[in-house]
């Protein structure tokens, strides 16, 4: 009789047992709510290049990620994912001029997958009044430079341009860089640096000099272009850096 009532206590306490850690299990797999950055470790960053667009928010799954509008030409830093739930969306941002009634149209709706422990820029370009407003999504990272060199990339994100130069303390870095197109990194020695960008093939028209630029060991940079060459209003041609790691 006690081996009966033994067995039926066994049974009964493996059932429990299985109930209790299969249910949190089952219930787990079916959330996909906001996932902590400290599991992901997913740095992201936003710098919105169209000179004529506005600023812009960025929505995650609906929900505004931003406090401040992100504004041409500035970076938005990197900054930690607390939900990489989709869908990514860019929308008009706020304006300057008091009274103005913000759009809550989207401007771009992104959907890419992002990877833990990455660090990622989302480039905004193009020109609003031609229509031609386009993103460009980077993964920003690369293999480590040999001890005593940093890497750098060049990414030309000016419109309507047909191909830039860029010359690194007098010698030849990037050539007839394409819009829009995301170079590989180069190593060069750490110290200082011009960085002067030309169009396609000219030696003589500098579009823009960037003086005294670090250039730190082990550390990865992105150069990039943006605006329009030959204009000297809001539309101007520009350059920035930026630090990936």
């Amino acid at each position: 009789m006690n081996n009966r009532n033994n067995s039926s206590l066994s049974i009964f306490l493996g059932l429990f047992v299985t109930v209790f850690l299969v249910i949190p299990l089952i219930s787990s797999c079916g959330k996909t709510g906001s996932v902590s950055p400290l599991a992901l470790n997913v740095q992201y960053q936003i710098i919105n290049l169209s000179p004529d667009l506005g600023s812009v928010d960025l929505y995650i799954n609906f929900k505004k990620v931003n406090r401040n509008s992100y504004f041409f030409p500035s970076s938005s830093g990197y900054f930690y994912l607390t939900s990489i739930d989709t869908p990514f969306q860019i929308r008009p941002g706020q304006s300057l001029i008091p009274g103005t009634v913000v759009s809550t149209s989207n401007i771009f709706n992104l959907n890419f997958v992002l990877k833990p422990n990455m660090k990622y820029t989302l480039f905004i370009t193009g020109l609003a009044k031609s229509d031609s407003l386009i993103s460009l999504f980077t993964p920003d990272t690369s293999a480590l430079p040999i001890t005593g060199r940093g890497k750098i990339r060049f990414i030309n994100a000016s419109p309507r341009s047909q191909g830039l130069d860029v010359v690194i303390n007098g010698t030849a870095g990037f050539t007839n860089q394409q819009y829009l197109k995301v170079s590989p990194f180069i190593e060069i020695p750490v110290g200082n640096y011009d960085f002067q960008i030309y169009p396609s093939g000219s030696t003589t028209t500098v579009l823009k000099d960037l003086q005294n630029v670090t250039i730190q060991d082990g550390r990865l940079y992105t150069l990039y272009s943006y605006g329009l060459a030959g204009h000297t209003d809001s539309l101007a041609f520009g350059a920035g850096l930026i630090t990936n790691k």
